[in-house]
């Protein structure tokens, strides 16, 4: 069973990197010119270290005159001026290249996070999504910027090095040569732990996001039954899970620089033993014959270091290699969910009319879950027929509208609107004969005149107004400072819930969409917001297609029709008093109270 869990870790892990390098592409002229400043950078320091060199042998050595020096200070002055300005140009060229693949990534997130839908965003933590949005894209700008460039340079400069070395010395340049390879070698073994150890930690850290936002928001609650001190117990456990991986990752770090370290200095120091031994003359070899100046060797010695530099460089943003392998395979268990969780986009086309809603042997199961949510699911929709969909919590209520919004495709049978299959039609057209209310108004930061336009975007303002009268807004509004134009917080921040509810209807209103869903629309408010909330779905269910979900038995008595959902399918379906009288499921599930049924 661990074999065959490593070996899934192992695929997991390539399958990461191979998804990195390929994001590369969208980076590709700025990576390459992050490496190209940072080659020219390169040579440019072999020059200096022959000028600094020739300068000192000039003065000691050949005994030069000063004015002989002062065009060699004033050549090196500039090397050193443009080496500043390129290790700037290096930066923002590599700032630039990992902006534009975060923000590419970013989008692709957001993008399948808007498509999927509630049917994604219910089953995970919002707080472990969030963490994939922001820190773990994050995560791979050092990838980018450094990483990759400097995979590059590793190669490139310390060959432009040996080209001017070995000319030389060809002992010096072999000594650099062959103890090179020990470097990378044991930055490779030492990074595989690294890329193990960041990818939990990583891990960690959705843990401690999602733990954390979903205790911000249910805290009202904890305090209520006295939990709070049982979930603040809860977060320092996982806090300090993520401190002792992080911990984890900074011991490898620290241990791989000072491997890398020793490497690089057993090998700078095989160079000045040689230099040190051929100037005393206990070796002869290794010069082609010719006799090893102070310019010669001083500049091997200076550029032994430098040698190593880009190779420790590398070993260095190693571990953002790491660090990015880990943030990738926790992007990807988002960005890979399969596709037919939601409806292709087909090319548009009018919509059949009057608009007749049929599901036929609808099945749908859910990963994780033993059995089908929906067993073949069977009924219709009338134009301007209002129906109440029951049953008891998990029942699979709220998935059947997720199937109409196009969040979800059934995993068997069809849904036919006037005639034509869903599957077929193009779903930016469908969704927009359909206006949806759930538990939660979603509201976002600007003024409710903006939120409310959110319904039809190329509404007037009289528009806007009429629906803000209709849905009971302007009760409100009348009373803040910008009336509609008053500015809210993002998640409805500044207004009640009920407040917040009411501009949803406003929305609603303003689209005037022939189909109306509705999934609890009146849970958590109070009595006066409630009744205030019905009176405008009321009037907003008038001549339109509705199908309710809901617990409130005056919503179910209102509708024309009610459908018994249980067990995956409709057990009942006929007009309330129809199904009372007959005393089966509807009568059992609300005189028992099953199913948390509200006799208000």
């Amino acid at each position: 069973m661990v074999s065959c869990m490593d070996s899934i870790s192992a695929h997991t892990s390539k399958t990461a990197r191979r998804w990195l390098f390929r994001q590369a592409w969208r980076a590709r002229g700025w990576v390459a010119l992050t490496a190209a400043l940072g080659l020219a950078s390169g040579l440019l320091l072999i020059a200096q270290a022959a000028l600094v060199a020739g300068i000192v042998h000039g003065v000691f050595i050949a005994g030069m005159p000063r004015d002989q020096l002062g065009s060699r200070f004033g050549l090196l002055i500039a090397v050193i001026g443009l080496r500043a300005l390129l290790a700037w140009g290096r930066e923002v060229a590599g700032f630039k290249a990992g902006a534009r693949v975060r923000s590419a990534v970013r989008r692709a997130l957001l993008e399948g996070l808007f498509h999927t839908g509630p049917a994604l965003t219910r089953r995970h933590a919002g707080g472990a999504l969030a963490s994939s949005v922001m820190e773990q894209v994050e995560a791979l700008h050092n990838f980018y910027a450094f990483y990759l460039p400097q995979l590059a340079l590793a190669a490139l400069v310390p060959l432009a090095i040996l080209i001017a070395v070995f000319p030389i010395s060809w002992t010096a340049g072999a000594i650099l040569l062959f103890t090179a390879p020990l470097i990378p070698l044991f930055m490779i073994l030492v990074g595989m732990g690294a890329e193990s150890i960041s990818q939990k930690n990583f891990q960690a850290l959705s843990r401690l996001s999602a733990q954390f936002l979903d205790l911000l928001r249910g805290l009202p609650n904890l305090r209520r039954f006295d939990r709070s001190q049982a979930a603040a117990d809860k977060v320092a456990a996982v806090s300090e899970d993520y401190r002792h991986h992080t911990m984890q990752v900074l011991r490898v770090a620290f241990l791989s620089s000072a491997v890398l370290e020793f490497f690089s200095s057993v090998s700078i120091a095989l160079v000045a033993v040689y230099l040190g031994t051929s100037y005393l003359g206990y070796l002869n070899f290794g010069t082609y014959g010719n006799p090893l100046t102070l310019a010669d060797g001083l500049f091997i010695l200076m550029l032994a270091p430098d040698y190593f530099l880009p190779l420790r460089e590398l070993g260095t943003h190693y571990h953002a290699r790491a660090e990015a392998a880990g943030a990738a395979e926790e992007i990807l268990k988002v960005l890979d969910r399969p596709p037919p969780t939601s409806l292709p986009s087909n090319p548009p086309q009018g919509l059949p009319q009057p608009l007749e809603i049929r599901f036929r042997n609808i099945r749908l199961g859910f990963e994780g879950r033993g059995g089908n949510v929906l067993a073949g699911v069977d009924f219709k929709l009338a134009p301007d027929e209002q129906v109440a969909l029951v049953g008891p919590s998990g029942a699979g209520k709220t998935t059947i509208l997720d199937l109409l919004l196009g969040f979800l495709q059934p995993d068997g049978g069809e849904i036919v609107i006037g005639g034509r299959p869903l599957a077929d039609l193009d779903i930016e057209t469908w969704r927009g004969q359909l206006a949806w209310i759930g538990q939660q108004p979603t509201l976002f930061h600007g003024t409710l005149r903006e939120n409310i336009r959110l319904g039809r975007p190329q509404a007037d303002s009289q528009a806007i107004e009429a629906a803000a009268r209709a849905a009971r807004v302007t009760e409100f509004s009348r009373r803040l400072p910008g009336g509609l134009d008053t500015r809210i917080g993002e998640m409805a921040a500044g207004l009640s819930r009920g407040q917040a509810q009411r501009v949803a209807l406003a929305r609603a209103f303003l689209k005037d969409a022939p189909l109306l869903l509705l999934d609890e629309p009146t849970a958590g408010l109070d009595l006066q917001n409630e009744q205030l909330v019905l009176e405008a779905l009321q009037a907003l269910c008038r001549n339109r297609t509705v199908l309710t979900v809901s617990h409130r038995l005056a919503s179910i008595r209102a509708a024309d029709r009610v459908l018994v959902l249980d067990g995956g399918k409709i057990v009942e379906t006929g007009c309330y008093d129809a199904l009372m009288g007959a005393r089966g499921r509807l009568y059992a599930m609300i005189t028992r109270r099953e199913g948390a049924f509200d006799l208000a």
